[in-house]
């Protein structure tokens, strides 16, 4: 695999280095298109959008191109491995933006790690984007990058690590209480990771309908409860009364355990001790927190959800941000707001449908339905909670969706 990974990546007959390139939209064959592209043509252009900024939109590619913005602190499971070192991990989601959600992303290095720095960058440079794309960013400072940009910027800005797993973990969740018979506002939940995902799934769930008391965060020192010291203000938004203080303490008699730690963390003593039909999202990657194997071996009525494509049940992050970046894109939103992650996550777990089966509660990323379905509703969305700047005749924008993603 490390061969053929360093080759993929590497020069090879008829490619560059790297992963993405650029591709000229228009014709430039001989002086007249030369003259159209450049100077004296391009002045029109200019002109027209001089006049009314918003032309930017029908005359460049600012409305189909999103930044992938990083700084490397916290790449993969790679942990801060520097900037330099994420670019191929930034290029590898330019390419998953282009081929599901037809979307022009380019890899945006920032070496910094000082949060007003990345912030002032993204600021000054946005004018080309139509989206920013946070990645790979540690927490807390995630969390801050993303809280002030979305106040001073009037484009999308997202972070995958967060909204990614949080709405493809949320369509699971869905499709997992189904299977378990079980009603959202009653069922107990254990979170192990508080960091930029774990916060971020929680926050969904919470807006889904988990009531506040029955969901128990935990972090590598335990439970975060109510007077605990030394945590930040992210964590302490989860924090509640409860004499509980581990993970052990904390899971027994629940109904679903999100992972977002470390491998082999949950025992299949503390899978022996929930409830009935209990639900397990273990998406620590490359290992999960316990392996399907050993869930299924230790309880044949679990339902089981991973972040490794070897097993069912992918929490795949390509399920959701090109399609929640088309949709929002398409109706020039000015932010993606919870309406447009809860719509995503809900559309998502209906794709699945008929075929809902233990082994079956998250669509794979090649089912067209995906793309044309959450692109679809996050538009909708963002158009009926108001952030959308261009109103879409919804019935030909679902036939426009249908040519790009079904009929390709």
């Amino acid at each position: 695999m490390k061969k053929k990974a360093l080759d993929y990546h590497s020069k090879q007959e008829n490619s560059r280095p790297g992963k993405i390139g650029t591709i000229i939209t228009k014709p430039c064959e001989n002086a007249e298109h030369l003259s159209l592209a450049y100077t004296p043509g391009v002045a029109e252009p200019c002109l027209a959008i001089k006049e009314n900024p918003d032309k930017v939109y029908d005359y460049t590619n600012k409305g189909n191109s999103v930044a992938v913005v990083t700084n490397g602190t916290a790449v993969l499971g790679l942990g801060n491995i520097g900037v330099l070192a994420g670019k191929p991990v930034m290029e590898g989601k330019a390419v998953l933006f282009k081929k599901f959600g037809d979307i022009d992303a380019v890899d945006v290095l920032i070496d910094s790690q000082d949060v007003e720095k990345v912030v002032d960058v993204v600021k000054l440079i946005s004018p080309t984007y139509g989206g920013i794309n946070l990645e790979d960013i540690k927490a807390p400072e995630c969390f801050e990058i993303e809280e002030k940009l979305k106040k001073i910027l009037d484009i999308p800005v997202f972070h995958d690590d967060q909204h990614g797993t949080a709405i493809v973990s949320a369509a699971g969740f869905i499709n997992a209480l189904k299977i378990a018979d079980k009603k959202i506002g009653d069922v107990k939940v254990v979170f192990l990771g508080a960091g930029a995902a774990g916060i971020a799934c929680a926050r969904l769930f919470r807006d889904l309908g988990v009531k506040r008391n029955n969901l128990i965060m935990c972090d590598s020192k335990g439970v975060i409860y109510k007077g605990r010291e030394n945590i930040n203000k992210y964590k302490a938004e989860f924090a509640v009364e409860t004499e509980l203080r581990t993970l052990e303490e904390a899971i027994v008699n629940s109904d679903v355990f999100v992972g977002v730690s470390v491998k082999d963390v949950f025992t299949p003593d503390m899978l022996l001790s929930m409830n009935k039909n209990p639900i397990i999202f273990a998406m620590a990657n490359p290992d999960p927190e316990i392996k399907p194997e050993v869930a299924k071996k230790t309880r044949k009525d679990v339902i089981i959800a991973t972040g490794r494509s070897d097993y069912p049940n992918q929490v795949n992050n390509v399920l959701a941000f090109p399609f929640v970046f088309r949709g929002a894109l398409d109706v020039r939103a000015k932010e993606i707001n919870e309406e447009m992650k809860i719509a995503a996550a809900k559309t998502l777990a209906k794709v699945v449908g008929e075929n809902l089966t233990r082994e079956k509660i998250i669509p794979s990323p090649f089912d067209k339905k995906v793309a044309l379905e959450v692109s679809f509703s996050v538009a909708k969305s963002a158009i009926e909670s108001g952030v959308a700047r261009k109103n879409l005749d919804l019935s030909e924008y679902r036939k426009e969706l249908e040519k790009l993603f079904l009929l390709q």
